[in-house]
C-alpha cells in the first residue's frame, strides 16, 4: 500500500527516511576516490563519474555540495565510503529539490495540454527490458518508449550504450543496486514511480535483461496497479538467451537437453537458501542457467554433483556478456569455480551448466565433443 499522504508529488517519503538521521548528519561528500581498474565497465557502476554526469540535472540546486570526483585516468567507478547508508541518504537529500521541481513542471505541463491529458490525470509507467548490454538487441518498441519518456529510472545493468539512446529532453535518475550498496531501496523506487505517474508523467523503468526475469518487475507492477496506475511491460532479451546465442550454445537441443531451468544465486534477505533447488536441478538432460551466482557457485556445484550431476558436465561463466568487455571461461563443472577465481571474473557474470555447452565453438574440444553428443 502507498504511504498515507495526500500528495505523493511532494516526495515526502524521502523525508520519512531522512528523519532517522536528522539533517545535521547529512554532510556533502566532497571526494570519492575512483578505481581505474574497472574503468572499462559498460554499465553504470556505483558512484561512477558517468552516473553523476548523466544525472547532473538532479544536483542543480546544490552546486556547492555536488559530489566531486577525483579519478585516475578514465575511471568509471569508485569505492563506497565506509558508512554507505549515510552516503545514500545524503545523496537522496541533495537530489530532493530538483525532483520536487520536476514533479511540479510535469504536472503543470500535463494540466496545460487540454484534451491530451488522460481522464484520470495519471501518467503511464513502462517496465522496459534492455537486454544483456548490446544496444542492438533492444526491441523497436523499447527504443520508441525510451525516446518519448519524461523520466527514466535506470538500474546498474542498463548499459551505457542503451542510455545513449535517451531523448534530449528526458531526465535520467540512477536507482541501481550492487552488493553492499543500494542507491534506492525497493520501496523508495516504488514511491518514485508512483509520484511521477500521479503527476501525469511518462515514466520508464529501465532494467537489464527482461524486467520479469529476476528483475523484480512483478513487484513494481503489482504495487502500481494497486494504486490505479497503468503499467505496460516491454520484454527484453534475458541474459540467458542473449549470452547463450553469443556463445553459440543452444539452451535446448534434441537428444541432448530437453529443458532449461533458470536459477538465482541469491535469495531474499531472510529467505530460503537458493541452493535448495540443487536436488531437483541435478538433471543431466537439462540446461541450468544461474543468474547472480558468482558467490554461491562453489556450494551449488558441490550440491549438484552430490545429487547426481556428473562432475565432468560442461559449464561456462560469462562476464558482461554481449558487450565489448565480455570475458568467459569454460570448464568442467567440478573445475569451474576455480577457473572463475583464477580469471577474476566480476559481476555481472552468467553461468551455464549442461551438455549443450560443449556444442559451443568456444568449448576447447568443441568439434569432437559435439560429434559425440549428436551421435549419442
Amino acid at each position: 500500500m502507498a504511504l498515507p499522504y495526500t500528495h505523493h508529488y511532494d516526495l515526502s517519503f524521502f523525508a520519512l527516511n531522512l528523519k532517522k538521521f536528522g539533517s545535521s548528519h547529512l554532510q556533502p561528500f566532497c571526494c570519492l576516490r575512483c578505481n581505474s581498474s574497472v574503468s572499462s565497465s559498460p554499465f553504470t557502476e556505483k558512484h561512477s563519474l558517468q552516473r553523476y554526469q548523466r544525472d547532473q540535472w538532479v544536483y542543480n540546486n546544490n552546486n556547492q555540495q555536488r559530489p566531486s570526483l577525483s579519478c585516475d585516468d578514465e575511471a568509471a567507478s569508485c569505492s563506497v565510503p565506509a558508512d554507505s547508508d549515510s552516503i545514500r541518504l545524503n545523496d537522496i537529500a541533495l537530489q530532493l529539490p530538483e525532483l520536487r521541481k520536476l514533479l511540479q513542471v510535469l504536472k503543470h505541463k500535463r494540466e496545460s495540454c487540454g484534451g491530451q491529458v488522460p481522464k484520470n490525470g495519471l501518467g503511464d509507467v513502462f517496465l522496459v527490458g534492455t537486454g544483456p548490454g548490446d544496444p542492438d538487441l533492444l526491441t523497436l518498441k523499447a527504443v520508441k518508449v525510451i525516446q518519448k519518456a519524461d523520466l527514466l529510472l535506470y538500474d546498474r545493468l542498463v548499459s551505457n550504450a542503451v542510455l545513449d539512446l535517451v531523448g534530449p529532453d528526458a531526465r535520467l535518475l540512477y536507482v541501481g543496486k550492487t552488493a553492499g550498496y543500494h542507491s534506492r531501496t525497493q520501496e523508495e523506487i516504488h514511491e518514485l514511480l508512483l509520484s511521477f505517474a500521479e503527476a501525469g508523467a511518462t515514466v520508464v523503468r529501465l532494467k537489464g535483461g527482461d524486467p520479469l526475469v529476476f528483475g523484480r518487475g512483478g513487484e513494481e507492477m503489482d504495487f502500481l496497479q494497486q494504486q490505479g496506475i497503468q503499467v505496460k511491460v516491454i520484454p527484453g532479451i534475458t541474459a540467458a538467451s542473449g549470452i547463450s546465442a553469443e556463445l553459440g550454445i543452444p539452451l535446448t537441443h534434441r537428444g541432448i537437453a530437453n529443458s532449461v531451468r533458470f536459477l538465482t544465486g541469491h535469495s531474499r534477505k531472510g529467505g530460503t537458501d537458493p541452493l535448495f533447488v540443487a536436488e531437483n536441478a541435478a538433471d543431466p538432460d537439462s540446461t541450468l542457467v544461474v543468474y547472480m551466482g558468482l558467490s554461491t557457485l562453489p556450494s551449488l556445484a558441490q550440491k549438484l554433483i552430490h545429487h547426481g550431476l556428473p562432475p565432468d558436465t560442461p559449464a561456462t561463466a560469462v562476464e558482461r556478456g554481449t558487450t565489448p568487455q565480455q570475458r568467459m571461461v569454460f570448464a568442467k563443472l567440478k573445475d569451474l569455480a576455480e577457473k572463475i577465481k583464477t580469471a577474476e571474473l566480476v559481476s555481472p557474470t552468467l553461468i551455464i551448466i549442461g551438455k549443450v555447452v560443449a556444442l559451443s565453438p568456444f568449448w576447447p574440444q568443441s568439434l569432437t565433443e559435439a560429434s559425440r553428443l549428436v551421435e549419442v
